[in-house]
């Protein structure tokens, strides 16, 4: 069952795939990135992938698995959007890598990064490359 209260706030926006695809290509030059995906709101991949020289530590169904679970986390925390204000990114620090996930509209982008990163600086950087500043983005 879907809370109408999640779809009622959720903006709704064609997004043109192949610039995402590109986005992705991109933001998978920085070097502590290992993946980078457009997800729609069911965890489908539908842009990006992983750089072939560097492993996710993940085989594709628990990629898969991971994708769908994000897409999840993301879609439930836009219910707090009016009160808390829009996510402008949320990571999880893991032993062996980090996953962030960047709301964009009913999608989200997520990456997969070295577990040393500088979570802020590198979100600073995504955000750049997506084409929005940071002051201003609210996952639109």
């Amino acid at each position: 069952m879907v809370n109408s209260r999640i779809v009622s706030i959720m903006p709704q926006k064609k997004l043109d795939i192949s610039e995402y695809e590109q986005k992705c290509r991109d933001i998978l030059d920085d070097e502590e990135i290992r993946f980078a995906g457009l997800l729609d709101e069911f965890g489908n991949l539908l842009a990006g992938g992983h750089k072939m020289e560097m492993s996710i530590r993940l085989t594709e169904e628990q990629l898969e698995s991971v994708c769908k679970e994000l897409a999840s986390r993301v879609a439930k925390r836009k219910k707090f959007d009016e009160e808390l204000g829009h996510v402008k990114y949320s990571a999880s620090r893991r032993e062996h890598l980090v996953i962030m996930s960047f709301p964009i509209y009913d999608k989200v982008i997520m990456l997969v990064a070295e577990s040393n990163v500088n979570i802020d600086r590198l979100a600073f950087r995504v955000i750049s490359k997506l084409g929005r500043q940071w002051g201003d983005f609210v996952g639109e």
